[in-house]
């Protein structure tokens, strides 16, 4: 099989992962909230966001591999708002009446961060019916983290907006009320700190949904509603006159017409472009990014040359910016490829992993390479395809721990904007010198053919089996050949499951898998979105042991 049937395979299945996400509850529900004459919350998203523009969705496989639907019962991305680059949150109400899971929890807070690492209002599109009370032990004290991070938002001066389509009960009717503007729809929403059960329970008293929370009272007599909306159209159209209105400057994403994403986003149904305005032109990769499914190999044992992705996602030649890209210490270090180039326009330094390992030669380019992107207050993007740092006495002498240890202080303390994606491999301490999620980068994406454990599945097998074998033989027992054979069996076969992408993305530990073709898209939108915000190289790092 070549390597593009078989990418085609994996991305055939991970079209089918999503669709399970982009499914909610289920067509049966999804056919009773429109009999109910409303709207999905991918609908209310596509209202929502500018005709013709993408909506980059986060975390859209949150949960998978879990107990609970796929998605989390919340769609989060970005998108553009009146020109204006905005997270949006929307509740699923086909999934459990939009109720929140531990998931759910995770998956907002992810956002969140975005949001505040890149200055975007937050637009919550609202209908949830509070938590998942089976799991309220695992969302209750975590999940007051929600309101502290809107008013937070608000005091930094990012903007919060919340349009409520229905229920917004117990905690969840703190979100329109800590929120800087607020829509709802007369005759859906309904927000209360207790319904009309719970109040009868603990006062006696006897009311209605309506008087006790419903968006007229709320419009009239409480003031929490500072908008009355006809109609989920309506609430959406005054969502966007409140964008803007805020006076936050349109996007600024630098130029031309992007092929919509095949994977995690909300496709436009007005348009099959997506267009939005330049200030600062660019020429088009110099290779097709289509050709990517032609480089990964199946078994990531193999190497590929990393040049030829960053030729497919990386701006071509022109004349303002010469050969696409200028690689930084070509004989040196020669697993780790380093470099400079541009993409949509943003300049920025890469990291790519050629032939997987990482020497104290890799560990040393990477240093400095971080640096010196800090001195110039570029950007970086980190290719990942590793299986971690080498080892073995020759290199434990020659001071790899030293150098690895280099290479995380840097990665650490640089301070100007991070950008991961794992295409292949990424085991080991690897996965951190190339900044992983642990180490906080602003976005990380996956490709299908990733994988990422703290080691490789024959590897960490072949670990337990030798320690089990020595253990064996300082007792002076007989070892169990054949327990060990099916023992290595069982934990490859758990490394292989646990370490494969659809499970990492299910506990959000990226914040999406993409097809490979949408890498330069995708990385596109989250350096406009980066560059909202001003940053300063890190002039400071730790001590660098030598």
């Amino acid at each position: 099989m070549s390597n593009r049937e078989a990418m085609l395979e994996e991305l055939a299945d991970l079209d089918a992962q999503h669709a399970v996400a982009v499914a909610g509850g289920g067509q049966k529900y999804v056919e009773r909230h429109h009999a109910r004459g409303k709207l999905t919350a991918r609908e209310r998203i596509e209202l929502l966001v500018d005709p013709g523009s993408a909506f980059l969705e986060l975390s859209p496989l949150a949960g998978w591999g879990s107990d609970f639907t796929v998605g989390a019962s919340v769609v989060t991305g970005i998108g553009v708002v009146e020109g204006v680059e905005c997270l949006i949150s929307a509740n699923d109400p086909t999934v459990k009446g939009g109720a929140s899971n531990p998931w759910t929890v995770k998956k907002i807070f992810r956002a969140s961060q975005i949001a505040e690492e890149n200055d975007l209002p937050t637009i919550s599109l609202v209908e949830s019916g509070g938590a998942d009370l089976p799991t309220q032990k695992e969302i209750f004290i975590p999940g007051g983290r929600l309101f502290r991070d809107l008013t937070r938002s608000s005091a930094r001066k990012q903007p919060t907006i919340a349009l409520v389509f229905g229920n917004s009960t117990a905690g969840g009717a703190y979100v329109p009320g800590m929120s800087d503007y607020t829509v709802f729809v007369r005759g859906g929403a309904k927000v209360f700190l207790g319904g009309p059960p719970l109040v009868k329970m603990a006062t006696g008293e006897e009311s209605d949904d309506e008087s006790l929370g419903g968006a007229e009272m709320h419009a009239k007599v409480s003031g929490l509603a500072d908008y009355l909306a006809e109609d989920e159209h309506d609430a959406i159209r005054i969502g966007r006159r409140i964008v803007a209105r805020l006076n936050r400057g349109r996007s600024s994403t630098q130029a031309g017409t992007w092929p919509l994403m095949r994977g995690n986003t909300v496709r436009p149904a007005t348009t099959s472009d997506h267009q939005w305005t330049t200030e600062v032109g660019f020429a088009e990769p110099d290779d097709d990014p289509e050709t990517l499914l032609d480089l990964v190999p199946s078994d990531l044992k193999e190497p590929f040359d990393p040049r030829e992705v960053i030729t497919r996602i990386v701006d071509g030649t022109s004349e303002r910016n010469g050969r696409p890209f200028d690689e930084f210490k070509p004989l040196y270090g020669t697993s780790l490829v380093t470099g400079w180039a541009q993409l949509h326009g943003h300049p920025i330094g890469i990291l790519a992993n050629a032939q997987g390992v990482l020497f104290s030669e890799e560990a040393q380019k990477a240093t400095q390479f971080i640096q010196l992107a800090n001195q110039s207050d570029t950007p970086l993007l980190f290719l990942h395809n590793t299986t971690g740092y080498m080892v073995g006495k020759e290199y434990e002498q020659g001071g790899i721990i030293k150098h690895g240890a280099q290479m995380l202080n840097a990665v650490s303390n640089s301070s100007v904007p991070h950008l991961s994606v794992v295409m292949g491999a990424s085991y080991g301490a690897g996965n951190y010198g190339m900044n992983g999620r642990a180490f906080d980068p602003r976005f990380l994406f996956t490709w299908p053919s990733a994988k990422s454990a703290v080691m490789g599945p024959a590897q960490l097998a072949g670990v337990l089996s030798i320690v089990a074998r020595a253990a064996a033989e300082a007792k002076g027992q007989a070892y169990d050949e054949e327990g060990d054979a099916g023992m290595r069996a069982m934990v490859e076969q758990m490394v292989e499951e646990q370490s494969l992408p659809y499970a990492l993305s299910g506990m959000l530990y990226d914040d999406g898998v993409i097809d490979p073709r949408d890498t330069r898209t995708v990385l596109a939108i989250c350096l406009s979105v980066i560059s909202r915000t001003a940053w300063t190289g890190g002039r400071g790092f730790g001590v660098f042991r030598t």
